[in-house]
């Protein structure tokens, strides 16, 4: 069976290529210009080596903050132009003023117009270019589910949602017990021994096996898939597919075998990560808390017209463990917010006053969660800490919701950088799928990215 290409690039790959080609043509552009205007300022040469990397870096740098290698951002014309002003505006920025690494200011603002106004042009042609030919449908990737008929639809918007070139086509209905045909808008039902031949006309990609009973595989079917594999199509469990996609563990997924799918990142119990991360919250906290006692006068003032309680407010929580603990915060809801029981804190939540929304959005209000930091309660990063009463109301419906108590929770976190708030049990679930993502995969570089989606949620006002 011949199987015709079709191109398609991985969620990580797009992501590379674009990284690749925004330094490729961001040198190549500058080289071009040196050559046509002959100003030294954009002569890299090889004895200064350094400049040009360091562009490049901040480039990277300030790119992830302001969310340009977001997939669905670099697909949006509108975000694209956005985004890219403000990365090019403050990259050109911080690099001129960079002492030593970066050349010397040029004398011209002329000079300085030019290189700004390089970086920008050739970054927005790419980008546009990216977003109208790369991120369209010409790059659909084509999917067939094996799956009961009863979950096709969840499994769509779950994987559509995430990667609009994933497109599923077509399901095989792995319910032993049903024969009868189901009609969805677009996925259409195909019979085991027509799969074959399917996959080869509709220039099929990968085969998602989704169904969670080995019952569905049977033993015609199992004869089908092996063929294809040997023929050289890709086939994935559904897990795997689930958690490359959305970046979260399909606890929904998960029964006995658990254990197939924590095994939790060794950097957890790896004594030099949790030094160096150690040593950096506690430089953060310090920084963190006096920047604070700087904004108490503000914050008091503010508090004393608006909120009309104490400036702070303590709250149990559970932290590493099980173990109870109080955080601290600034206060932002009315006085005796809960005087009818605990309730789950919402996006719109009557009870926050006007500058307490300000405070949220802004994150001021968890600045006093760095005492919390260099107490060893908490940690800068990891799934932030749920309130005793909630912890079992939910663990009791929820299975692996404790799992989350394995490391300290955070400042902030995977699930708080990627979801809103956990407003019912359903939304404490997919935030459960991210916490357990980030212990599982927890790295030097999963932080960095955290750190970057936080300066970006900070940055445009997306507190909660």
């Amino acid at each position: 069976m011949t199987k015709k290409n079709k191109i398609h690039f991985e969620i990580s790959e797009r992501k590379v290529l674009l990284s690749v080609f925004d330094a490729f043509f961001v040198l190549t552009a500058l080289y071009g210009v040196s050559m046509i205007f002959d100003y030294h300022y954009f002569a890299f040469v090889w004895t200064h080596y350094y400049a040009p990397v360091l562009l490049i870096a901040y480039i990277y740098i300030f790119g992830f903050i302001f969310e340009m290698y977001n997939l669905q951002v670099a697909s949006n014309q509108f975000q694209i132009l956005r985004n890219v002003i403000f990365t090019v505006t403050t990259t050109v920025s911080v690099f001129l003023f960079t002492p030593f690494l970066s050349p010397e200011l040029p004398k011209q603002r002329l000079v300085i117009f030019i290189f700004y106004s390089t970086v920008l042009f050739i970054l927005l042609l790419w980008r546009f270019f990216y977003a109208y030919f790369l991120a369209s449908q010409r790059f659909t990737q084509n999917v067939i589910l094996i799956c009961d008929k009863i979950q096709v639809g969840d499994l769509v918007l779950g994987l559509e949602n995430v990667d609009p070139n994933y497109k599923i086509i077509g399901f095989v209905n792995s319910d032993a017990a049903s024969n009868e045909n189901s009609k969805f808008q677009y996925v259409k039902e195909i019979k085991k021994e027509n799969l074959e031949d399917f996959v080869r006309k509709n220039n099929v990609a990968e085969i998602v096996i989704a169904c969670q009973s080995t019952d569905g595989i049977t033993a015609d079917l199992y004869q089908h898939l092996l063929h294809l594999l040997e023929a050289g199509n890709i086939i994935r469990e559904y897990t795997q597919v689930y958690e490359s996609k959305t970046q979260r563990i399909p606890v929904h997924y998960i029964s006995r075998d658990f254990y197939r799918f924590f095994p939790f990142s060794r950097s957890n119990s790896n004594k030099l990560y949790l030094s160096f991360v150690r040593l950096i919250e506690f430089l953060l906290s310090v920084t963190g808390l006096m920047i604070c006692g700087l904004l108490i006068p503000f914050i008091a003032f503010g508090n004393f017209l608006a909120n009309k309680g104490s400036l702070f407010y303590t709250q149990q929580r559970v932290g590493k463990h099980g173990v109870v603990f109080e955080i601290y915060k600034f206060r932002t809801m009315i006085s005796n917010s809960e005087i009818n029981g605990a309730v789950f804190a919402a996006a719109d939540d009557k009870r926050i006053t006007p500058f307490g929304k300000f405070m949220r959005k802004s994150r001021i209000d968890e600045l006093p969660q760095f005492f919390n930091i260099l107490k060893g309660d908490m940690g800068v990063i990891g799934p932030r800490p749920e309130r005793p009463h909630f912890v079992q109301e939910i663990a009791s419906i929820m299975p692996f919701y404790e799992t989350r108590h394995v490391i300290k929770p955070g400042l902030t976190g995977w699930a708080q950088v990627n979801y809103s708030y956990g407003e019912s049990i359903d939304e404490s679930l997919i935030k459960l799928q991210y916490d357990l993502y980030y212990i599982k995969h927890r790295s030097i570089f999963l932080d960095l990215s955290i750190t970057f989606k936080t300066i970006t949620t900070v940055l445009f006002y997306r507190g909660q």
